[in-house]
């Protein structure tokens, strides 16, 4: 490789590596994680280079920070071929491909305000099927309501702004 081929971003010491976000999609990846900027975090993101495997890709490493297995499945809606690394001590630790589950428990509220899941009071959690993983779309299990990529991003966007 030459020289201005290659990117130099540091290595952490501990933390997280997301590697094969989609190209342009690293944002909403720390979007639906709440990372604003003001947790003190050291985030590097690189965004849109080259990728073998999947032609343009998104790298986000979060030093200090470590994922639980909820964060895992939230990622694997925005990106399904994303892989997880744990980094201790400089070293990967563990390597994890998210895996997009065929069905989706309490991650996700339904867009349809009438959907029983909506409902104060009632016991009823939010649970959907995956319909297609590309384009995704899910179903509601209760009132057949479409949820898209988009709508779930915008979900955790309006989240994180109500922290």
């Amino acid at each position: 490789m030459k020289e201005q081929d290659t990117l130099i971003v540091r290595r952490i010491r501990n933390g997280t590596v997301i590697d094969h976000i989609p190209g342009g999609l690293a944002l909403n990846v720390l979007k639906i994680l709440g990372i604003t900027g003001e947790e003190g975090y050291t985030v590097a993101l690189l965004m849109n280079v080259s990728s073998r495997k999947i032609g343009r890709k998104d790298v986000v490493k979060i030093e200090n920070r470590e994922l639980d297995p909820k964060e895992l499945d939230i990622i694997a809606l925005i990106a399904p071929e994303a892989t997880i690394n744990t980094i201790r001590n400089y070293s990967v630790v563990k390597k994890t491909r998210v895996k997009l589950p065929q069905t989706i428990r309490e991650i996700v509220r339904c867009t349809n305000p009438n959907c029983v899941t909506n409902k104060p009071g009632e016991p009823v959690k939010p649970t959907f099927k995956v319909k297609s993983s590309e384009p995704l779309i899910l179903v509601c299990d209760y009132c057949g309501t479409f949820v898209t990529r988009n709508d779930i991003i915008s979900q955790y966007t309006e989240f994180a702004v109500k922290r």
